[in-house]
């Protein structure tokens, strides 16, 4: 196996991601070492290059959307193998001794860790991750494939349950959750009502393409009531936008890591026993029943791939609206590519 690998870095908030090379990490106690295989690139990433998450470290190689083979191991972990496939997400460690941990509730545990925000992450040849949260991924996914559900996915698939049984959905931001979530619905019965940016009429249409029953422009009131609304737009305007969407007694449900600040509004908007609520990351719970799930609907995502060196591109493609789905980084790929890849029949 090779000492050093490639890595784009970030290395301090608002700069361009470095492309630098690094030593091959050594798992601890606990943890495997992983050859990344692909990583989907997340809104959260765009965040964290730019400084907005607070509690980020830097340098730091972001990525939570992890694609990898096992190499290695470290002491004490007995159920992951050199030559398996895992999948590794947004949490990637908790004390397992707080209140939220005893509680089966680790995505509030106090002491959590983020991949790729706190701990060295999937824009690399390689990363470490800790073994309780590397879940072994579906068989039938191709690496680009599979990495999307590791958090539009499974952080996806939490928002959507915490919104309820409702019939009718909102989602506020068309983006990777949402085209994987509406998958989910229209597999559940649900009708979904698409809102994108202003002026967004190729993310409208593929809305539509995926089976929305309306989509329009986040400013406008969709044509009929919403029971719930799911806001991926990391954007608090839109709070209160939704509550004016949803009927009596409807949900809001805020997806998002990161959001602007949310505005003040009319209390006559929320009463009438309205509900706004977040979503705090994933439970290992939510990781083993969504990739349960998954190939059984079977979800498949629209991917846009690019080779690692090519990560910034990715994150401003991301940033201006110019991904059709999910952007994925695939380590090996030719710097040529970066083109769309169908969803496998």
């Amino acid at each position: 196996m090779a000492e050093h690998m490639q890595a784009m870095v970030s290395e301090r908030p608002g700069a361009p991601l470095a492309a630098r090379v690094r030593p091959v990490p050594t798992p601890a106690e606990g943890q495997v070492l992983l050859r990344v295989r692909a990583c989907a690139v997340c809104r959260t990433d765009v965040h964290l290059a730019a400084g907005e998450l607070p509690a980020a470290v830097y340098p730091i190689i972001p990525g939570h959307e992890i694609v990898g083979e096992v190499v290695d191991a470290g002491r004490g972990v007995a159920d992951l193998r050199p030559g398996d496939r895992v999948g590794v997400p947004w949490l990637g460690w908790t004390c397992g001794r707080c209140r939220f941990c005893r509680e089966d509730r680790e995505n509030l545990c106090d002491a959590a860790r983020f991949t790729g925000c706190q701990i060295d992450g999937g824009y690399a040849e390689y990363c470490v991750a800790d073994a309780r949260y590397a879940f072994p991924l579906p068989a039938g996914y191709p690496d680009e494939q599979a990495a999307p559900l590791l958090c539009a996915g499974v952080i996806g698939f939490r928002a959507l349950r915490l919104a309820g049984d409702a019939p009718r959905l909102g989602f506020y931001g068309f983006g990777a959750a949402a085209h994987v979530l509406l998958q989910i619905a229209r597999h559940e019965g649900r009708e979904v009502f698409a809102f994108t940016r202003p002026g967004d009429t190729h993310g409208q249409a593929f809305a539509r393409e995926l089976g929305a029953a309306w989509a329009g422009d986040s400013t406008a009131p969709p044509p009929a009531p919403l029971d719930a609304a799911l806001i991926f737009a990391p954007v608090g305007d839109l709070v209160p936008q939704a509550l004016r969407a949803v009927r009596k007694a409807g949900v809001v449900v805020c997806a998002g890591i990161h959001m602007s600040d949310v505005p003040a509004f009319p209390y006559r908007w929320l009463w009438e026993e309205r509900v706004v609520r977040s979503v705090a990351n994933l439970t290992r719970a939510d990781a083993r029943a969504f990739l349960d799930l998954a190939p059984r609907i079977p979800i498949r995502s629209t991917v846009q791939l690019y080779p690692l060196a090519d990560a910034n591109r990715a994150l401003d493609d991301l940033r201006a609206g110019r991904v059709r789905g999910v952007a994925v980084l695939r380590t090996g790929v030719p710097p040529a590519n970066g083109g769309a890849v169908a969803p496998p029949g």
